[in-house]
C-alpha cells in the first residue's frame, strides 16, 4: 500500500494557512470578542514567524519561548502561539512538539469549518510519522467522521491498523472497499495468511488473479486447488490445460504428462498439439529423455491414424451402449480437431444420457469445448453452472477468469 506522507512541510504549511507576513489577528480563526495580541506577546511571535519564513525553524521555536514567558496570556494569544509553533515544529521535524501544538489548536474551538479538517488530517499524519499509532488511529477516525469519503485518510487508517498489528481491523477496512487496488488486495492476502484464513486467502488470490493477472498469483492458485483435500486426480489434465493457457507449462515432465493424459482420454489431436509445442519450446526432444519424447510422439501419431479410421464405428458403439463418458471424450476430441459443431453435439448427447460418472466434470469439459469451438458466451454460461466439491467448481471459475482476463 502507498505510504502516507501528509506531514511533508508544504502540506503542513498549507493545512495551517501560515503566513509569516500577516499580523497576529489576521490569521484565520473564528472571531471572538477581544481577540487581540498584546505587544509583549506579539513582538516575539512575529519575530518567530519571520524566522520560520526564512527556514530558521529551530530558531523560531526558541524565539517562541519569549512569548511563552509572558504571564497572563489570553486564550487567543495562546492560540496564536500554538499555530506558529505547530508550523515551525512540523517544518523542523520535531513531531512531538508539532503534535502537541496541533492538538492545542484543534481543541481551541477557534478553527473555521474549512480549516478544522486540514488540521485534523495533518495531526493524524504527524502521529503516524512519529509511530504513535494509537493516537494516529484516534485522529484518523476523527477526520473520517467529518469526511467519510476521504480516501487518503481511509488508506492511512488501514495502513496504521496493519503496522500496529490490528489485522482484523485492517482486514475489515480492506474488505469494505468495493474495488480494491492490487496493493490493497496484496495486503489483505498477507493478513489472511498471518491469520491462517486459508479460505479467505484463496478468495483474495482469485481477485488478484482475475483483476491483475500474474503468473505468481495463478501458480499459487493452481497449487492450492490441486492440494485441496478431496481433489480428484481425474482433473489433472484440466489443470495442465489451464497451465498451458496461462503460459505456466514449461517442464518436460509437464508436456509429457499432458500428452499422455490426452492420449488416455482419446484426444489424440490435443496430445499432438502439446507434444509439438513441447518440441518447439525445446522442452522435448533434448537431453537424456529425448528417446522417450520421440516414442510418445510416435504413439500419438499412430493412435491418431487409428482413431480417424475407426471414428464412425466408435461413435455408433458409444451411442448404442449409452456410454456417456466415452461419448463426451470423443466429442471433446473432435472439438480439438476443429470439428466444433459435431463434437459439441456428442457432448450434449452424453449429458442427456445422465449416466456420467462425474457429471460436473463433464459439464466443465462441455464449457471448455464450447469456448474452444468459438462459442464463448455459451461456454462461460456453462462454466458458471458447474458445481462440485472435488475441484470442478474452482477450475470452472478459473477458466472464466482466464477467458475474461487472459494473461
Amino acid at each position: 500500500m502507498t505510504k502516507f506522507r501528509l506531514a511533508h512541510l508544504g502540506l503542513v504549511m498549507a493545512a495551517i494557512g501560515f503566513n509569516a507576513a500577516a499580523p497576529m489577528v489576521g490569521l484565520t480563526s473564528i472571531a471572538h470578542a477581544a481577540d487581540t495580541v498584546r505587544a509583549e506577546v506579539g513582538k516575539p511571535l512575529q519575530e518567530a514567524q519571520k524566522l520560520a519564513q526564512a527556514g530558521k525553524n529551530k530558531e523560531a521555536l526558541a524565539k517562541l519561548k519569549d512569548a511563552d514567558a509572558v504571564g497572563g496570556k489570553s486564550e487567543f494569544e495562546k492560540y496564536q502561539i500554538e499555530r506558529v509553533r505547530a508550523s515551525a515544529a512540523a517544518a523542523a521535524g520535531d513531531n512531538d512538539t508539532a503534535a502537541r501544538a496541533f492538538e492545542a489548536v484543534v481543541n481551541s474551538g477557534r478553527l473555521s469549518a474549512a480549516e478544522a479538517p486540514k488540521f485534523t488530517q495533518a495531526l493524524a499524519g504527524l502521529y503516524y510519522r512519529a509511530k504513535d499509532y494509537p493516537k494516529a488511529i484516534t485522529w484518523i477516525q476523527r477526520a473520517l467522521k467529518d469526511n467519510p469519503g476521504d480516501t487518503q485518510m481511509r488508506e492511512l487508517l488501514t495502513q496504521t491498523y496493519y503496522i500496529s498489528g490490528k489485522y482484523a481491523e485492517a482486514a475489515k477496512e480492506l474488505q469494505s472497499n468495493g474495488k480494491a487496488s492490487e496493493a490493497q488486495l496484496q495486503m489483505l492476502a498477507n493478513i489472511q495468511l498471518k491469520q491462517n484464513d486459508k479460505a479467505g486467502y484463496v478468495q483474495t488470490l482469485e481477485k488478484l488473479a482475475g483483476g491483475y493477472p500474474k503468473t505468481s498469483y495463478w501458480a499459487d492458485l493452481l497449487n492450492r486447488v490441486v492440494g485441496k483435500p478431496g481433489f480428484s486426480s481425474s482433473l489433472n489434465l484440466d489443470v495442465l490445460r489451464l497451465k498451458l493457457a496461462l503460459g505456466l507449462l514449461a517442464k518436460p515432465a509437464d508436456y509429457m504428462e499432458m500428452g499422455q493424459l490426452s492420449l488416455q482420454t482419446g484426444n489424440t489431436a490435443e496430445a499432438l498439439k502439446i507434444i509439438d509445442q513441447g518440441y518447439k519450446k525445446g522442452a522435448l526432444g533434448t537431453g537424456a529423455d529425448a528417446g522417450r519424447h520421440q516414442r510418445l510422439k510416435d504413439l500419438a501419431l499412430k493412435t491418431e491414424a487409428e482413431a480417424v479410421k475407426n471414428r464412425a464405428t466408435q461413435e455408433a458403439e458409444l451411442l448404442k451402449n449409452k456410454d456417456a463418458d466415452g461419448l463426451a471424450n470423443l466429442g471433446y476430441a473432435m472439438v480439438s480437431e476443429g470439428k466444433g459443431d459435431a463434437g459439441l453435439k456428442l457432448i450434449e448427447q452424453a449429458l442427456k444420457f445422465g449416466t456420467a460418472k462425474r457429471p460436473e466434470e463433464m459439464k466443465l469439459h462441455y464449457g471448455l469445448a464450447q469456448i474452444n469451438a468459438g462459442k464463448k458466451a455459451a461456454g462461460l454460461a456453462t462454466l458458471k453452472s458447474v458445481k462440485g466439491t472435488n475441484g470442478e467448481a474452482e477450475l470452472a471459475r478459473y477458466w472464466i477468469m482466464q477467458t475474461n482476463h487472459p494473461m
